[in-house]
């Protein structure tokens, strides 16, 4: 008898998790490839299980200012050259699966730069399988012994899927055995040997939690997004030789849940690792890839294999799958192959090539920048919106990033130095994205039906038919009724015959009287016999009642301290998760207050850096300065040497000067005393000069004992250099028997650039009264030289002056205009010694003067 069947209570759809659930940093993963070979040279090391260390090649800070800098990064752990499969599928991948027979979705991809080992991490290589051969494995291992049967679940068009009944299921199932060749393999077809020895995993792992109320179904679809468009690498075309058909692009939808997925993608149904793995190698033929000069067999397409599980509970028999859509799950792991980034300049690509390059680069990019912008969004407060759509790369996966299962990434980098730039990208980028959080996806609701009922009908049925067997009872009721009809049926007596043909006949009648009696008496004995029967067969249903009451009793009892233990176990979560939720409060403080200690301390160390490079200034300003300090001290010391060199040449001129004037004023004085005087002549006064102009004449010879006055004559430095002569218009014409004259002079009414590029000299005449009223005549001396600007300066040196006096201011002997001049020699002398010598001009050395001073010999006066 069979229990009545339990209604299931209704679960309300699956909702996306609310923004305040806890969020899950993404984890980032480190994985380096040994080198090609021995002799090249390495640029990355790894230090420790969560740290590796990337620093500059040999010869690649000649490029670079002579930067050397180490830069480590920090992952969630580093796999080394040495780090087989299996730990890795641990580590990363074997958590993901656990989630998706939990119910919950999974994104794994790998990431890198080409020729860094991404495809050997997720495919594998012959005897060394990878993580998607080893993820596949885990699912059936997991689980094999409740997976339904074929087309039991049916996908449909919008991301959803069904449950057929039976009879759909098997009319499915003949239909497909019916084909001439099936499209998945069966399961006594031979593996194909190119990829049997990277699906034989020795180790046999399995999930530890797996419901074994449910039954699961397995479905695979393997596409590629290739120059930003997607392709179903499973859809089988058909063959043309003459007219080839290429291959379509499908476009991504969003279902209900707000999930994307790729409308009119094949989806096949498989129940073993065998079948599952055969159908991702069929597709992998059908990937993009090509030879550069950087890898023979580079992917120039971005892989996803998608694996889809879909489960519901059984009924309350333990018997059927329940056909109602709410309690089915659906859940998926995405395993995703990155094409490489690879830069054109190195890979040498041209062509088809060059494209595919670009639009890798391009979709690598666009997820940099979603990465970039979640980033922003979570640690500023912003509300950015994420370039999604930008690439069908990140528009595929937008809901893994929005909080709809975990993400995680393993970065595979190449520690060749010639891929040092690219891998430092890549680690900058892997970097930035662990701090990116995703939100924890909620865990599947109880469907409300007693757990354990699989085993224990089955348990119940298969004890009901030991205990019949044991007792003799009836194992098929139909069966036994029918054999005991045919026992007893020819054990009653036959009756006789009943036909009275005389009315005197007295044996017919007692004859069957007898035979009825007989007959009575034995079916008194088969009555007596059922009730006997159907007594031993109550008490078996009593005691099998009893047993059963006992067993409920006990699963009961057992139910309750389990329940007891479950609420214990509740409030020790409860209490755990308000620990948990004050322990991330006072992380977060201490993050906050951590991160000011690290600001405080990048500002002090640029404040640091900007006192050290200031000090630095200072001192190369201080050694400038005392350098330019003391070329001036020299230069000042050798200008003063030299002007007190000339000054005491000047003075020791001077005082021979004076002495010859007082000793040719004491031999005119002692000739004018010895000699005798008639009368002295009336010496004319000035203003009678003035009134009436005397015609200057020639000299009278002196005083034959006197020596002549020897006119100082000075020669020009400038014999063989070239002269600017720079007269201003404004200058008036001395009329003076002596005249500057300097030879090869460019004379000039104003300074130009050009007159001063063609010579070295440079002498302006200039002009000014002096305070006796007579003009006064300088001629200012220099000399030409080029600035480093291109144009000329003028830097004087020496002052020459001219200066025209009258001579009647002086005092002299001679006779009146009127006298005769006296016939004897020695009257017609002069007698005053100055005003012969103020006839001639004198001119004194002044070569070694410096910048500054007169001709003769007086200082300017500077400020102080």
């Amino acid at each position: 008898m069979k229990a009545a069947r339990v209604k299931t209570p209704r679960r309300p759809a699956l909702k996306k998790p609310a923004p305040s659930g806890l969020k899950d940093p993404v984890g980032v993963y480190c994985r380096v490839r040994p080198l090609s070979r021995p002799d090249q040279e390495c640029c990355i090391e790894v230090i420790n299980e969560n740290t590796v260390q990337i620093h500059p090649p040999d010869g690649y800070r000649i490029f670079r200012n002579g930067e050397y800098r180490e830069t480590q990064y920090s992952f969630k752990e580093v796999f080394g050259t040495l780090v087989p499969q299996k730990e890795l599928f641990d580590v990363v991948a074997k958590p993901l699966v656990e989630d998706l027979i939990r119910g919950k979705n999974g994104l794994l991809f790998t990431y890198g730069v080409t020729g860094s080992g991404k495809t050997h991490t997720m495919t594998g290589s012959p005897g060394d399988g990878g993580l998607l051969p080893r993820c596949l494995a885990m699912i059936f291992n997991s689980i094999g012994p409740f997976q339904a049967k074929r087309f039991v679940f049916k996908l449909d068009d919008k991301n959803g899927v069904d449950v057929q009944c039976e009879v759909d299921a098997l009319l499915e199932r003949q239909k497909r055995d019916a084909m001439p060749v099936p499209k998945t393999p069966s399961g006594k077809r031979q593996v194909d040997p190119e990829f049997a020895d990277m699906i034989n995993v020795q180790d046999h792992c399995k999930a530890e939690e797996v419901d074994e109320d449910n039954v699961y179904s397995v479905f695979v679809s393997y596409i590629e997004i290739y120059n930003n468009y997607i392709y179903d690498l499973l859809e089988e075309t058909p063959f043309d030789l003459i007219k080839p058909k290429p291959p379509q692009s499908k476009i991504l939808r969003e279902d209900q849940n707000h999930n994307m997925y790729v409308t009119g993608c094949t989806e096949v149904e498989v129940k073993s690792t065998e079948e599952a793995f055969e159908v991702f190698w069929k597709g992998q033929k059908k990937r993009r890839i090509a030879n550069t000069q950087l890898n023979r067999e580079s992917s120039r397409s971005h892989g996803v294999f998608i694996i889809k599980l879909a489960q519901a509970p059984l009924d309350a028999d333990g018997d059927n799958v329940l056909q109602e859509k709410e309690q089915i799950t659906l859940s998926q792991l995405s395993l995703v192959d990155l094409a490489g980034s690879e830069r054109t300049n190195r890979t040498k690509a041209e062509g088809n090539r060059l494209r595919e390059a670009g639009n890798i680069n391009q979709s690598l990019m666009t997820l940099r920048t979603c990465i970039e912008v979640l980033r922003e969004n979570q640690m500023c407060g912003t509300n950015k919106m994420v370039p999604y759509r930008d690439s069908k790369l990140t528009h595929l996966f937008k809901n893994y990033f929005d909080g709809e299962g975990k993400v995680r990434m393993i970065v595979c980098v190449n520690p060749k130095a010639e891929d040092y730039e690219e891998s430092l990208q890549v680690m900058r980028f892997a970097e930035m994205t662990q701090e990116v959080e995703v939100a924890r996806p909620v865990d599947r609701p109880l469907c409300g039906l007693t757990p354990g009922r699989r085993f224990r009908n089955q348990a119940f049925r298969e004890e009901l038919a030991r205990k019949l067997e044991i007792r003799g009872g009836p194992i098929n009721g139909e069966t036994e009724e029918q054999s005991a009809l045919e026992i007893l049926l020819p054990s009653f007596p036959p009756l006789p015959s009943c036909e009275l043909l005389d009315i005197n006949d007295d044996q017919t009648l007692p004859k069957l009287a007898e035979v009825l009696e007989e007959r009575h008496k034995l079916r008194q004995k088969l009555s007596e016999e059922f009730a006997k029967n159907a007594l031993t067969f109550k008490t078996i249903l009593r005691e099998l009642d009893s047993s059963i009451m006992s067993k409920e009793n006990y699963v009961q009892g057992k139910l309750s301290e389990k329940e007891k233990i479950i609420t214990g176990q509740k409030t020790e979560l409860e209490r755990m998760e308000k620990k948990i939720k004050t322990l991330e409060y006072k992380i977060e403080i201490l993050e906050k207050t951590a991160t000011i200690y690290e600001e405080d301390k990048r500002h002090l160390q640029q404040e640091l850096e900007s006192q050290s490079q200031k000090l630095q200034r200072q001192a190369s300003d201080k050694r400038r300065l005392e350098a330019r300090l003391q070329g001036m001290v020299a230069e000042t010391t050798m200008k003063w040497e030299k002007e007190c060199e000339r000054r005491v040449a000047a003075k020791q001129l001077e005082m021979q000067n004076k002495l010859w004037v007082k000793d040719e004023k004491l031999k005119q004085l002692k000739a004018i005393v010895t000699e005798p005087k008639s009368e002295k002549p009336e010496r004319p006064s000035r203003e009678r000069d003035r009134e009436k102009p005397i015609q200057r004449s020639i000299s009278p010879p002196p005083v034959p004992n006197a020596p002549p006055v020897r006119l100082r004559h000075r020669r020009s430095r400038s014999a063989g250099e070239r002269w600017v002569d720079h007269k201003p218009p404004s200058n008036l014409p001395t009329d003076t028997v002596m005249q500057p004259h300097v030879p090869h002079a460019i004379t000039v009414a104003a300074a130009s650039e050009k007159a001063l590029a063609k010579c070295d000299k440079y002498m302006l005449t200039h002009q000014e009264l002096a305070s006796d009223g007579e003009i006064e005549t300088k001629l200012i001396k220099g000399d030409v030289f080029k600035t480093r600007g291109g144009g000329q300066a003028v830097q004087f040196t020496e002052i020459e002056t001219l200066k025209q006096e009258s001579p009647t201011g002086r005092k002299r002997r001679s006779s009146p205009s009127s006298a005769d001049p006296p016939a004897d020699a020695a009257n017609a002398e002069w007698t005053d010694v100055e005003t012969r010598c103020s006839v001639a001009v004198e001119m004194r050395a002044g070569s070694a003067l410096g910048p500054g001073y007169q001709h003769h010999a007086q200082p300017k006066r500077r400020k102080p």
